[in-house]
C-alpha cells in the first residue's frame, strides 16, 4: 500500500482547520489534495484526535503482527500434516 506524504498528526490538522470553517475547496487546494482524498480522511479520522489516532496506529501494527503469526502458524501446521502423512 503507497504511504501517504502527510502523517495522521497533520491529517488531523486539515480536518481541524475544515472543522473551523474554512471552505473544503480552499483547504483542498493550500494543500495539494483532491477533494476525494479529504472525504476519505474525514470518514476516518473524523471524530478522531491526535490521541485516537496514535492508539488507532498501535493497534493496526498489533493487528498486522498477529495476522503475521496466524499464517506462520498455518504454514507450519500444514508442514507437520504433510511429513506425518508420507510413508516411510
Amino acid at each position: 500500500m503507497k504511504s501517504s506524504r502527510f502523517s495522521e498528526e497533520q491529517i488531523i490538522g486539515i480536518l481541524k482547520q475544515a472543522q473551523s470553517g474554512m471552505k473544503i475547496v480552499d483547504l483542498c487546494r493550500m494543500h495539494g489534495i483532491s477533494d476525494v482524498t479529504f472525504y476519505k480522511w474525514r470518514s476516518k479520522y473524523g471524530g478522531n484526535g491526535g490521541i485516537e489516532a496514535k492508539r488507532l496506529r498501535v493497534l493496526e501494527a498489533e493487528n498486522r503482527k498477529l495476522k503475521q503469526l496466524l499464517a506462520d502458524t498455518i504454514l507450519e501446521n500444514n508442514a507437520i500434516k504433510g511429513c506425518a502423512l508420507k510413508k516411510w
